[in-house]
């Protein structure tokens, strides 16, 4: 009776002074234990702990999204606003240090480093590159930037892509690449009328020559044979007529030929 009642002591004991975690899918877990982290992460399954002594952070392992809404400096002085996306995730591994170094709120140490590497990086570029093709380059350095400060404070923090959406440029900077865009496009439709104007010039030219080349040959080839023998055979078939006919010659040919020409 003793030994049950000892062992019921035990496991309520137990019971009181443990508690379990449940570690999802797309999570990891750490134990921390008197303020000191466990260099064991879980994945997946429970963590048993004595709550009086212990708890368990859980950390996402899938790709977050940051979201800021930030005005960006350029190279000419001008703030541009611009919607930014950081995506970011934990190396699972390395949870424990981010945690020791950074704290939980690590997402506003990212913010911080965001805001430095990004107003180092668009003050290299006019405030027009931000709204080009320019940007992706622009994108790649901030990232390329924000890894570099971000090692120097704690590794395990993989960054995925920086994004630079709705970008708003100054509203007379606006305008003036709004005209310039619109310039260009006149310009290259009035090549392009031009270029049609040129094809059809051409095509009439090579018509004419095609209509000159063709009047020569025949004028070539109609000799004054050829025109003889030509009218011989419309006298024999005008012969054959049965109609009266009045025929008018110049004694050489059945015909006369007008021969001023």
């Amino acid at each position: 009776m003793q030994i049950s009642l000892k062992i019921f002591l035990g496991v309520s004991v137990f019971i009181l002074y443990s508690n379990c975690a449940v570690i999802r899918p797309g999570e990891a877990g750490v134990k921390q234990t008197l303020g000191k982290f466990s260099n064991k992460v879980a994945t997946q399954g429970t963590i048993i702990y004595n709550p009086l002594t212990s708890k368990v952070i859980k950390e996402s392992t899938q790709t977050n999204n940051i979201k800021l809404i930030l005005s960006l400096p350029s190279k000419e002085g001008l703030s541009v606003n611009s919607e930014i996306s950081i995506l970011y995730r934990l190396q699972q591994d390395k949870i424990p240090s981010v945690l020791e170094n950074l704290g939980q709120g690590y997402e506003s140490i990212i913010t911080s480093v965001f805001r430095s590497a990004s107003s180092d990086v668009c003050a290299q570029f006019y405030a027009k590159d931000m709204h080009s093709g320019m940007r992706a380059k622009i994108e790649e350095e901030i990232k390329m930037k924000m890894e570099e400060n971000l090692k120097k404070q704690a590794d395990g923090i993989e960054l995925i892509a920086v994004l630079m959406k709705s970008i708003q440029l100054p509203r007379g900077l606006a305008n003036s690449i709004e005209r310039k865009l619109q310039a260009e496009q006149d310009a290259m439709r009035m090549e392009f009328v031009i270029q049609q104007a040129k094809l059809e010039a051409d095509r009439k030219i090579i018509d004419a020559q095609g209509e000159r080349d063709a009047q020569k040959i025949l004028a070539e080839g109609l000799t004054q044979e050829i025109i003889k023998i030509r009218s011989i055979e419309a006298f024999n078939e005008l012969s054959k007529s049965q109609n009266s006919k009045i025929i008018i010659t110049d004694g050489k040919t059945p015909f006369l030929i007008n021969t001023d020409e």
